[in-house]
């Protein structure tokens, strides 16, 4: 078991110190037998971690739609399997509908993502055909968006420890904080707040908002949309197509969060 930290001895100033590096490994993903995907990840202390990732990370990348669409998800029970602690198997029901489909489509969205294989929109496209836009967007108090990254940041006891990991947290409209998660992969964690509640039966997640210690990329909206949540508040800065995707899908987006300012990308009309 780890706390997702290792400590290192490292020189400096001259003089030999003790530090903590976060630790990081490959968790190969398998679906019904077949290998869907290898991320980089930061393990936990606790194996549901990486079960809360693989839950989140399959339903984001539209294979499954919420938790009746998993009957089994666990690691590798294999003994004689070397680093069975990185593999964890997925199980779909078997009336999912589809299911070769959404696997294959995931791994081709996957690859494709990885090589620059997608243009803006044909990227913008293909999460409208799996996440249609919101209702309506879900505007917060403005007084409320700079607390959350501070509230997220009083969860991030390994990011105190190491520098080196990403944060994410869902909130209610409210402020409440439901769960939170550290990677160093900020996709990861982002997958594994919302694994959390869908392991939880707590899927979709319709008037939430998730915020996240990094920049607003395309994949946070991405992901945030496949899940139903309402709005994203981002300590970083927003690319492009992640505010592309945002105003097509009426999720509000809020970005570089610091210092009681942000920007509000949405549709103003």
């Amino acid at each position: 078991m780890t706390d997702g930290t290792r400590p290192v001895a490292v020189e400096r100033a001259g003089a030999i110190e003790a530090d903590r590096l976060v630790i990081e490994e490959p968790l190969e993903i398998r679906v019904d037998g077949r290998p869907l995907a290898v991320v980089m990840r930061t393990p936990g202390d606790d194996p549901a971690e990486d079960l809360d990732l693989v839950a989140g990370f399959l339903a984001t990348e539209g294979v499954i739609d919420g938790p009746d669409d998993l009957t089994g998800l666990a690691h590798c029970p294999d003994p004689s399997r070397p680093a069975r602690q990185n593999v964890v198997l997925a199980h779909l029901a078997g009336g999912v509908r589809a299911a070769d489909a959404r696997f294959e489509r995931a791994r081709r969205t996957l690859y494709a993502g990885s090589s620059c294989g997608l243009c803006g929109k044909a990227s913008i496209d293909r999460v409208m055909l799996d996440a249609p836009p919101l209702d309506a967007p879900l505007l917060l108090d403005p007084t409320l968006v700079p607390a959350l990254p501070e509230r997220l940041r009083a969860e991030q006891r390994r990011f105190r420890a190491t520098g080196g990991l990403h944060g994410a947290a869902l909130f209610t409209a409210a402020g409440a904080l439901i769960t939170a998660a550290e990677d160093v992969g900020r996709h990861n964690a982002v997958d594994k707040v919302i694994g959390a509640r869908l392991r939880a039966d707590r899927f979709p997640l319709d008037g939430l908002v998730l915020a996240v210690s990094s920049r607003a990329g395309f994949e946070i909206v991405q992901k945030a949309l496949m899940a139903r949540i309402g709005a994203v508040v981002a300590v970083g800065a927003a690319s492009t197509l992640a505010d592309e995707l945002a105003r097509a899908g009426r999720l509000t987006l809020y970005s570089f969060v610091r210092d009681g300012r942000f920007n509000r990308h949405g549709d103003f009309g």
